[in-house]
C-alpha cells in the first residue's frame, strides 16, 4: 500500500492544495494527516479538502490546545470552527497504525507515541531516541512537529521518520514538504506560489499570520536552525 504522510498543515491552504494535488498525480492508496491541521488561517477549508480526499486523522497538540482553547490564538482557532467539525476533530486518535508493504508495522502519531509534543530532533541523542520509541510495537514510527524531515535508525526500537511540514516548514527553502511509504520512505518537497500564498494568508484573520508563515514558507528558517531552536527547548536549556 502506498501512504503519503502529510503533517503540520497548520491552515496553509494554498500549500495542502499543492500537495493533495500531487499526491493525486502519485496513486497513492491512502493519505494519513498526523495532525496540526489547524492552528492556522484557513482550517475549516483544510480541514473539507482532506476529508473530501478521505484521509486518516491523528490528533496533534494544537488540535488539542485549539479545542482547549489554550490561548489567544487557539481560542481564535475555536471559534472559526463550527459544532460539526469541534466534535469531528475531538474523535480523531493519538495514532494510527498500518502494514506498509516494505516497512511492516507502521505506527503514525503526532510527535512520539507517548506524547503529542515530545521533542525529537536530528541533535537528540541515540538513547533519548531509544527511550522515546522504547515499548511502541512497531516497525516504523512517522511523526511530525518539529516541521523537519528526518530519518533515524537506533538498533532496538522502531525506526524515526519525521515526514516535515506542509503548512508551515523548516526546510531552508520554499515548499510544502511531506513524504511517502512504499517499500522504504521517500521524502518529498512539492513547489506552490509561496508569495501569493502569503498575501492570502496575511490577508486572514489570524493573530500574526504574515509573521508566522512569512519566513517559513519563504524557506528563511534552516533545518540547521530550527533542530538547534528544537533541541535547546527539548533539553529545557
Amino acid at each position: 500500500m502506498r501512504v503519503a504522510a502529510l503533517y503540520d498543515v497548520h491552515g496553509n491552504l494554498p500549500a495542502l492544495e499543492a500537495v493533495l494535488a500531487e499526491v493525486e498525480r502519485e496513486k497513492v492508496e491512502l493519505t494519513v494527516v498526523g495532525g496540526d491541521v489547524l492552528w492556522g488561517p484557513f482550517q475549516s477549508d483544510c480541514l473539507e479538502l482532506l476529508r473530501a480526499h478521505g484521509a486518516l486523522f491523528v490528533s496533534g497538540n494544537c488540535e488539542r490546545e485549539v479545542l482547549a482553547g489554550a490561548d489567544e490564538s487557539s481560542a481564535w482557532c475555536l471559534g472559526q470552527l463550527s459544532s460539526s467539525e469541534r466534535e469531528f476533530v475531538s474523535t480523531w486518535p493519538a495514532e494510527v497504525e498500518l502494514e506498509v508493504e516494505g516497512l511492516g508495522r507502521s505506527l503514525f502519531c503526532h510527535a512520539t507515541p507517548r506524547s503529542d509534543e515530545e521533542i525529537l530532533t536530528r541533535l537528540t541523542s541515540d538513547a533519548d531516541i531509544a527511550a522515546a520509541l522504547e515499548g511502541a510495537d512497531a516497525d516504523i514510527v512517522v511523526c511530525g512537529h518539529t516541521h523537519v524531515q528526518q530519518e533515524r535508525r537506533v538498533p532496538g526500537v522502531p525506526a524515526l521518520v519525521n515526514a516535515g511540514s506542509v503548512g508551515l516548514p523548516y526546510q531552508g527553502r520554499p515548499g510544502a514538504f511531506w513524504a511517502v511509504l512504499d517499500g522504504g520512505v521517500e521524502f518529498r518537497r512539492t513547489e506552490y506560489d509561496f508569495a501569493q500564498a502569503l498575501d492570502v494568508l496575511s490577508a486572514s484573520a489570524f493573530p500574526g499570520a504574515g509573521t508566522i508563515f512569512r519566513d517559513s514558507i519563504a524557506g528563511a528558517v534552516t533545518a540547521e536552525s530550527a533542530t538547534a531552536y528544537f533541541e535547546t527547548k527539548r533539553r529545557g536549556a
